[in-house]
């Protein structure tokens, strides 16, 4: 059954709002690994779930941000935080439904930084670089607040590039005059490469070692020893 556009971002907008919901406890799950009380889980969740459609908006500077025109999204920020202040969720399907949460939201949000970037009459780069902003701009935020690196640096399961991934296909079919359908492979190859990642621990490589040549090696070894040897005096001395 094909989707008329007004559907369709029905259902975005739905699965927006979910990742928000999602992120924003994962926001207040983080304040409380940091033993923070209720205000901290509030700043952690709103930062977390609305941080980079904030962020996309201002930069875009086509009205005000979203997350202030439309209520549901600071509502939902808030639930979240008021949710992790009182559940553990240390359940197994918990987490579990965050982890989807998060990953659909992951596709969402960068196909819609991507579309809303070429709605702006803005070049492709420009919307790959928003659809990354908005998906991965909140928990970048977030890990700041809490004076860590941000978890999209490396050491990490793919994150940014399941980002990058989606805005790259919503950028090329959204050109193809299919952004309709753009949005659905962008959520769903965004999702399904962080789902695969984190089940399989897939990372990026975090440094690149060059061997040393050969011959340097051996030379500075031999000149090292022959350091520590006139160092220690076992050298013979000359007779006096």
């Amino acid at each position: 059954m094909d989707l008329n556009a007004e559907t369709f971002d029905d259902i975005l907008r739905s699965v927006d709002l979910g990742g928000v919901l999602a992120n924003a406890i994962l926001g207040g799950i983080a304040a409380r690994s940091a033993r923070l009380d209720l205000v901290g889980f509030v700043i952690l969740a709103v930062l977390s779930g609305l941080g980079g459609g904030i962020i996309r908006d201002t930069l875009l500077q086509q009205g005000p941000p979203v997350a202030l025109t439309d209520p549901a999204y600071l509502v939902l920020a808030v639930a979240g935080a008021v949710i992790a202040f009182f559940a553990p969720f240390r359940g197994q399907w918990s987490q579990r439904s965050l982890v989807l949460l998060d990953a659909l939201a992951l596709g969402a949000w960068a196909a819609v930084g991507a579309q809303k970037t070429l709605d702006a009459d803005l070049g492709w780069l420009a919307a790959v670089a928003m659809g990354v902003v908005t998906a991965v701009g909140g928990g970048a935020v977030r890990d700041v607040m809490l004076l860590r690196i941000p978890r999209i640096f490396g050491g990490n399961t793919l994150y940014a590039t399941s980002a990058l991934l989606s805005s790259v296909e919503m950028v090329v079919l959204s050109s193809l005059g299919l952004p309709t359908i753009g949005s659905l492979v962008a959520m769903a190859s965004g999702a399904g490469l962080s789902l695969l990642a984190r089940r399989y621990g897939w990372t990026l490589p975090t440094e690149i070692r060059i061997p040393r040549p050969r011959l340097l090696t051996d030379a500075g070894a031999r000149l090292r020893r022959r350091r520590t040897t006139g160092a220690s005096g076992d050298e013979a001395s000359p007779p006096a």
